[in-house]
């Protein structure tokens, strides 16, 4: 079977987006699919390219906050699409933007079946711009999603029943079918012997994982501190950068100087290894997203064996990985989560045993099991739209 993959870029570090693509594209090459991607070129000098090269665009006015947010988008050139969307068997689009909007018009002009990923909600885009409050235009973004790409797919993978939930109240016309982007093995440590790293002499370590954007909403933990009373024992972490990291860090300073907090908060982007390490090492692990299509950077961390505390809210579905109501909070709301923040820091040994059966939750997210339904899905899509035919 002959996939082409369709995402604006496929390498660009520091995007969930990307990343969840990569893991996808990597095991169905390793299960014998001929997989291909059709992407703007690499950002990274003298590594691997797509098969399908467009260029990178600029995007007047916007390009450094785009950018900022871990997007980079692809120039489309028809003669370039059009020999990609030919060599396919099968079309899987990963995001709803110009670029799927046309390969998705191709796909029917050549008779190409096409499935699609909901990665992303309209909400995700416009919190940048601290419009993600604005329904008419959420609505009119989603409209224009689901007339001009999820529609043309026989079938959308959700990667969550809270994203199904949601398609099925706008009626998207495709089957819809949840299946989980998958952690890689590789993502997962299975060791028990990392060594300690200590980042301060505080009593507890607290951290946070992801990008320094609005919806990621790391500000609401540093606002926590005020009401927690350990807020003079906790060394806070914040694993990640992006557009808020200056603000965030000025924050922090803030409340050190007010002496709210007696530890500096540590702002840090690292890499894979430095990050498990730091986790396992951890206390708390604080997941703020109040908009989030499946947070499986949450699932990363709490495999780690740390006790999670998940932003709850409509449009996250991250909350679905707390296995108590402790290990939630509501989202925004810095007083719910100092409260909780409290409960498990007030309780070592209840802490140390919750910790033991996170690290113990992770097959119904592997890999391996969502690639089986993706092919599964690829197959069902190609009888689905041949019987059509």
């Amino acid at each position: 079977m002959k996939v082409l993959f369709v995402v604006n870029n496929f390498y660009i570090k520091g995007n969930g987006l990307s990343a969840s693509a990569q893991r996808t594209v990597k095991h169905l090459r390793a299960r014998g699919l001929d997989v291909k991607v059709l992407s703007s070129k690499n950002p990274v000098e003298g590594e691997e390219e797509p098969e399908f090269r467009l260029e990178n665009v600029k995007i007047p006015l916007f390009d450094e906050l785009v950018r900022s947010q871990g997007y980079i988008f692809a120039k489309r050139d028809k003669e370039v699409i059009e020999e990609a969307v030919k060599w396919a068997d099968l079309i899987h689009l990963e995001e709803p933007f110009f670029l799927q909007i046309e390969v998705a018009s191709l796909a029917k002009k050549y008779k190409k079946p096409c499935v699609g990923t909901y990665h992303l909600h309209p909400e995700n885009l416009y919190a940048s711009i601290d419009m993600e409050h604005m329904a008419p235009l959420n609505a009119s973004t989603m409209l224009a999603w689901r007339n001009l790409v999820f529609n043309k797919c026989v079938i959308v993978q959700c990667p969550t029943y809270n994203v199904k939930e949601r398609l099925l109240r706008w009626h998207f016309k495709a089957q819809l079918k949840v299946i989980s982007n998958g952690l890689a093995r590789e993502d997962l440590s299975k060791k028990s012997d990392f060594s300690k790293v200590k980042l301060s002499d505080a009593k507890y370590t607290v951290i946070t994982i992801g990008r320094h954007s609005k919806e990621k909403d790391p500000i609401t933990l540093l606002r926590s501190m005020k009401y927690s009373k350990y807020n003079k024992d906790i060394q806070l972490v914040f694993l990640g950068r992006g557009p808020k990291t200056v603000k965030l860090e000025k924050y922090a300073t803030k409340l050190v100087n007010k002496g709210i907090l007696k530890y500096m908060p540590i702002f840090k982007f690292c890499s894979l290894d430095e990050l498990q390490q730091i986790t396992a090492s951890s206390d708390l692990y604080i997941h703020l997203a109040f908009i989030e299509v499946e947070g499986l950077s949450c699932l990363e961390a709490i495999q780690m064996g740390i006790v999670p505390i998940i932003a709850k809210y409509k449009f996250s579905a991250t909350s679905q990985f707390a296995l108590d109501e402790m290990s939630k909070f509501k989202a925004r709301n810095p007083l719910d989560l100092a409260s909780k923040i409290d409960y498990w820091l007030s309780d070592d040994e209840r802490r140390k045993k919750e910790a033991l059966k996170y690290k113990a939750y992770n097959k119904e997210y592997d890999i391996e099991k969502s690639i089986d339904e993706i092919i599964e899905m690829y197959n069902e899509a190609l009888d689905l739209y041949y019987k059509k035919k």
